[in-house]
C-alpha cells in the first residue's frame, strides 16, 4: 500500500479519517526522524530537539519538564542529556530550583554547533513546507496546537479509567 492508496482508503469517514491521522503522526514522526537522523551531524533529531530546547529555555528546567515536553519520561531525557554530554554540548547539573532534580546547561559547543547547524535545519524546514500557502501553515499551525489539547484530553481520560479500575481492585 502506497500513500495514495492510504488516503484513499482511510477518506470515506469521520472514524476511519481519525485512525489515518492517528497513524500518520508515526508515520510522519518516523519519516522526519531517519530523514534528520541521517542528515544531521554529530547528533540525532531527538538530540537536537532536546538541545533546542535546553538552549532556547529562559530557566534551567528539570529532565521531568523536559520530558513533558518533549513527550517522553524523565529516564529518556537522562539517557539522551548524557549522550549530550559526553559529546561535550551540555553540562548536566543540579536543578537550581529543586537540589533533588537534574537540570541540563548548554555549552560553548552548542552555541558554536547551533551557528553552524541551525541555518541548515532552518533552511530544510523551508523545503518541507514551502507546497503549503501561508493560510495553510497558519491553519496546520492551529491544529496541531489543539491536538495537544486532545492529548491532555486523552491522558486524563486514561487517568480516570485507571482510577477506578484501581478503585474497583482494593475492594
Amino acid at each position: 500500500m502506497n500513500v495514495n492508496d492510504f488516503i484513499l482508503k482511510f477518506s470515506d469517514t469521520s472514524e476511519h479519517q481519525e485512525q489515518a491521522i492517528f497513524s500518520s503522526l508515526f508515520i510522519i514522526g518516523n519519516r522526519l526522524q531517519t530523514l534528520f537522523d541521517n542528515h544531521i551531524t554529530e547528533i540525532s533529531l531527538k538530540q537536537f530537539m532536546l538541545l533546542s530546547i535546553i538552549r532556547n529555555s529562559k530557566d534551567q528546567l528539570t529532565f521531568t519538564q523536559l520530558g513533558k515536553l518533549l513527550g517522553c519520561t524523565r529516564q529518556n531525557i537522562k539517557k539522551l542529556a548524557c549522550v549530550l554530554e559526553q559529546k561535550g554540548f551540555i553540562e548536566i547539573i543540579k536543578s537550581p530550583y529543586d537540589a533533588r532534580a537534574l537540570s541540563a546547561k548548554a555549552t560553548k559547543k552548542t552555541d558554536e554547533y547551533w551557528k553552524k547547524e541551525f541555518t541548515k535545519y532552518q533552511h530544510e524546514l523551508t523545503y518541507l513546507f514551502e507546497i503549503y500557502s501561508k493560510d495553510e501553515i497558519t491553519t496546520l499551525f492551529q491544529l496541531l496546537m489543539k491536538l495537544y489539547s486532545g492529548i491532555d484530553n486523552l491522558e486524563e481520560k486514561i487517568a480516570d479509567e485507571n482510577a477506578i479500575e484501581k478503585g474497583a481492585d482494593n475492594q
